[in-house]
């Protein structure tokens, strides 16, 4: 072979002679880091005496094993020697990380602060605070929003029980301040406080602290002001905010967590929507932000240590190892100003290893980096081996380092451009070997992660960089800071538009099983489509089928949805939300407008629903009462819709939900009006009704409540229907609107008041006299709703009960004869007598007018997506044939099912759309094969 030739399958100019070229993968340490993270792992809450077992039986094979080669010089051969040397560093490994982790699990056991905490006993500590204050998230529970609390980590200096006894310690705990006020979030790492609270033990085992305070509300007491680099660090990211204050919302909110991690200013709707198109790595400082700063320092890391290496150091004549030392301080100062979360330390630590390689001159690797990184991090910090967001980012950067090369190779050969192949290539690898651990604590599937995450990433890089501009900036020139955070924004309010478009998508989420079994599914699943890829990647037409499938599972297209799934129902005229425990009903106004009444507890769920029933428009949204169940998810309503007012009821109370109303409106730029009280009438396209409470000038009818203020409406849809809401009235507002309303004539639909609690006016029921009753309540609530006593009650006088608990969304269709309902779950309700139970579960008794039938057993809904009511229309006039499964004593059968019924007579009954058979003209068939009980 010529000389030519031997350089070129060396892939170096000088060839096998070059002293820089990289070798094969050096693995030797990927086994060591991974034994000594699984020791650790499964020694943190151990018992002390299985973790010293552990220890001493390594040790005890493994000197043997070293001492192997030098005993039998001669018999053992080089392999052999090799061999043993390896497999006597993992066992050694294995015990360093078992010993690390059962002296830190011991740490926690010592002193009095874990028995305190079994008893639940108030003391008063001295503490060190060693994390930033973080805000937990808004919880809605029934009308109330819990307030959120500032949790935070400290150290224990000193504790003192209610005894007066007091206890020189070192222990560390968690630290929770409900409704805590602006004062707590501005603490700093290193801050003294004397805190004083109950104490209770750990939620779970294995946790990195000996209890968890619950502190008493009020201003911090500070005894001890934070360090000065704390100080300093504080100061850096205050800047960054202020310079980022006159920037839009969104990009005033995402560039300190873009930059910094600092997420305080992130509202719930950007985080969700970063949560189900998986960039929330964008929100916690990673690697990418410090690649990012030494590669304008430094390059290249390939070119690093040739002449022509790139970066700022060699344009200011900055010698190669005082680069080195210059990356190590900037790293430092990186940790720092970014706090030591997992994903910064396991970056940190591979970008030292790397800079002292870079130093030395030595060649280097990244992947002995990274398994050098993680050792001595599990060794150094234990509970790390526990932290979902350590094993991401240690997955991901693996990812990067082994499987994305191979993988943009191949797409190099298909011609793919290079800079495109190695960006879908790193966002592919990293998206497949994290998403089977995503999916153990989150239950989901994100769809459209990697297009979201390509898009996202044109902008991160100049963001960052400008970012960090500002960020040094602004303690000398504020005005400089200011323009170089504007310039950010672009890049950062582009990120959060890609976040919400994708999120905004119907299909952007899929759900999937949790835990380890559901992780170690999709690892599976995975596995296999990598396999399958491979083997069809030169059938171009099946890559593409396989594409344009994927993007209509995302985008759902109405026709193509409702023809799948049969969700929603063509030509629905109302329709309820299931949003859990709250209210979130929907009036048709024609096209894609709708008017909203109440808006449930969680923005995702009715912004799901909202979008599942194609609503793209809302002239009105009305809230009836200021109850957290019913507004707390405003903001899913007025997320990418064009909304044209809000209408509230008069009683502002809870005050601080009616505020929370205002201030979401205002954001929005969306009108608030108060109704007007009772007689009030409105008419929006085919919908017209009229307001019957409150206001009604009644002797003792005035409201003494958010409950009984709630707004009540008498609603005529497109063909005469009839629809009552009632909000969450009680039994006194509801016995004041029938002495208001003496005409009140019976409905076709009722919204059952306060979620189908027992707490009802039976005139008010036996008034109205509905022909299907809806029930609002969410699964295993601890309300009991909807009430056995309530649903008797209707269903004795006439009514289908259907309940988002069990049936899920629920969309009512036709009028008169023709009214039926159907359910998003597969589930719906005939209108036969005393029910029993399909094999999907439900269960539902109804009593038709005079009607004798039964109702028999299908076989679940059809795609698990259709049911439908049909109201009893008639006289039945004779028993039908019944079902093959439906049989019981003898006794006929309702028809149901996706075939037709067969009545007595031999006259086909009509078809029937869903899982529940429908009864027409009072005629009882033969089941068809989706029929569900009712």
């Amino acid at each position: 072979m010529n000389r030519p030739a031997v350089h070129a399958a060396s892939g170096t100019p000088l060839g096998a002679a070059d002293p820089r070229q990289e070798g094969p993968v050096d693995v030797r340490l990927v086994g060591p880091a991974v034994a000594a993270w699984a020791a650790a792992a499964c020694a943190l809450g151990a018992p002390g005496g299985w973790t010293a077992a552990g220890v001493a039986l390594c040790v005890a094979v493994a000197v043997p094993l070293l001492l192997l080669g030098r005993v039998r010089r001669g018999a053992a051969s080089p392999g052999r020697k090799a061999h043993a040397t390896v497999c006597a560093a993992v066992l050694l490994c294995a015990a360093a990380g078992a010993a690390s982790a059962g002296l830190h699990g011991a740490d926690l056991r010592r002193g009095p602060l874990p028995g305190l905490a079994e008893r639940y006993a108030r003391v008063t500590v001295e503490a060190t605070v060693t994390s930033d204050p973080r805000l937990t998230r808004v919880r809605v529970h029934g009308p109330r929003a819990a307030p959120a609390s500032v949790v935070l980590d400290a150290e224990v200096t000193r504790v003192t029980t209610a005894g007066g006894a007091a206890t020189e310690v070192r222990t560390p705990v968690l630290v929770i301040v409900p409704g805590a006020g602006p004062d707590w979030t501005r603490l700093l790492p290193s801050t003294r406080l004397r805190l004083t609270g109950r104490v209770a033990p750990p939620h779970r085992a294995g946790e990195p602290f000996a209890a968890v305070l619950r502190a008493d509300a009020g201003p911090p007491r500070i005894t001890g002001p934070p360090t000065a680099l704390q100080r300093a660090a504080g100061n850096l990211r205050a800047g960054l905010r202020a310079a980022s204050d006159g920037l839009p919302p969104d990009a005033r909110a995402l560039l300190p967590g873009l930059v910094v991690g600092d997420t305080s200013r992130i509202p719930s709707d950007l985080h969700d929507a970063f949560r189900a198109t998986d960039l929330t790595h964008l929100l916690a400082v990673s690697g990418s932000n410090l690649t990012i700063v030494l590669l304008l320092l430094i390059g290249p890391f390939g070119s690093a240590l040739k002449a022509e290496r790139g970066g700022l150091a060699p344009r200011l004549g900055i010698p190669l190892r005082a680069t080195a030392l210059l990356g190590g301080a900037l790293t430092l100062a990186f940790v720092l100003v970014c706090r030591p979360d997992p994903s910064v330390l396991r970056a940190a630590a591979c970008g030292l290893i790397t800079l002292l390689a870079i130093g030395t001159g030595r060649r280097r690797s990244l992947l002995p980096a990274l398994a050098a990184a993680v050792l001595l991090l599990v060794l150094y910090d234990p509970w790390l081996a526990r932290s979902y967001g350590f094993l991401l980012s240690v997955l991901a950067t693996g990812a990067l380092l082994t499987v994305a090369p191979g993988w943009s190779a191949a797409l190099r050969r298909h011609r793919v451009p290079p800079r495109i192949a190695e960006a879908l290539a790193a966002t592919a690898a990293a998206q497949a070997v994290c998403a089977p651990v995503v999916a153990v604590f989150a239950a989901r599937v994100s769809l459209v992660a990697i297009p979201c995450n390509l898009v996202a990433e044109v902008a991160v890089a100049p963001a960052t960089v400008l970012g960090f501009a500002a960020l040094a900036a602004a303690p000398v020139a504020m005005p400089v800071a200011g323009l170089l955070a504007a310039c950010a924004g672009w890049p950062a309010g582009w990120i959060a538009s890609v976040a919400r478009t994708g999120a905004a998508l119907p299909g952007a989420e899929a759900q999937w099983p949790g835990g380890w079994r559901g992780g170690l599914l999709l690892a599976a699943v995975t596995a296999l489509l990598v396999v399958w890829a491979r083997r069809a990647r030169h059938r171009a037409w099946l890559a593409g089928a396989c594409t344009v499938l994927l993007v209509l599972a995302v985008v759902r297209p109405p026709p193509l949805t409702r023809l799948v799934t049969g969700w929603p129902p063509p030509g629905w005229v109302f329709a309820m939300c299931d949003v859990g425990q709250g209210d979130a009903t929907v009036l048709a106004a024609g096209g894609d407008a709708a008017v909203v009444v109440d808006a449930g507890p969680d923005p995702a769920l009715v912004d799901r629903c909202l979008r599942s029933l194609g609503v793209g428009r809302v002239p009105l949204v009305v809230l009836t009462h200021f109850h957290a169940d019913h507004v707390a998810g405003l903001p899913g309503v007025l997320r990418g819709r064009e909304v044209g007012a809000i209408q509230t009821t008069g009683l502002q109370d809870p005050p601080d939900q009616a505020a929370f109303v205002r201030r979401t409106a205002a954001g929005a730029g969306v009108p608030v009006v108060r109704a007007a009280g009772a007689g009030e009438r409105r008419r929006v396209g085919p919908l017209d009704w009229r307001v019957l409470w409150p206001g009604a000038a009644v002797a003792g009818a005035e409201p003494e409540g958010p409950n009984d203020a709630s707004v009540a409406l008498l609603v005529r849809v497109a063909g005469g229907t009839t629809l009552l809401l009632l909000g969450d009235l009680e039994p006194p507002a509801q016995q004041g609107l029938l002495r208001a309303h003496p005409d009140l004539a019976p409905v076709d639909v009722l919204k059952v008041a306060h979620h189908g609690s027992a707490h009802q006016d039976p005139r008010l029921l036996s008034r109205v006299r509905p022909r299907l009753a809806l029930v609002s309540a969410g699964r295993d609530n601890s309300y009991g709703h909807p009430s056995p006593r309530t649903v008797g009650a209707l269903r004795a006088g006439g009514a289908v009960v259907l309940s988002t608990d069990r049936h899920g969304a629920i969309a009512v269709t036709g009028r008169g004869r023709e009214l039926s309902a159907a359910t998003a779950r597969g589930r719906g309700a005939g209108a036969g007598t005393p029910a029993g139970r399909g094999n999907n579960g439900c269960r539902e008794r109804c009593e038709t007018c005079a009607g004798a039938a039964r109702p028999g057993r299908g076989r679940g809904g059809r795609r698990g997506a259709r049911g439908a009511f049909r109201d009893h229309g008639g006289t039945a006039t004779g028993a039908g044939r019944p079902g093959r499964r439906g049989r019981r004593r003898g006794r006929p059968v309702a028809g149901g099912g996706r075939g037709p019924g067969r009545p007595a007579g031999g006259r086909r009954a009509g078809r029937v759309r869903g899982p529940v058979g429908r009864l027409a003209g009072g005629a009882v068939g033969r089941p068809g094969r989706g029929g569900v009980r009712a």
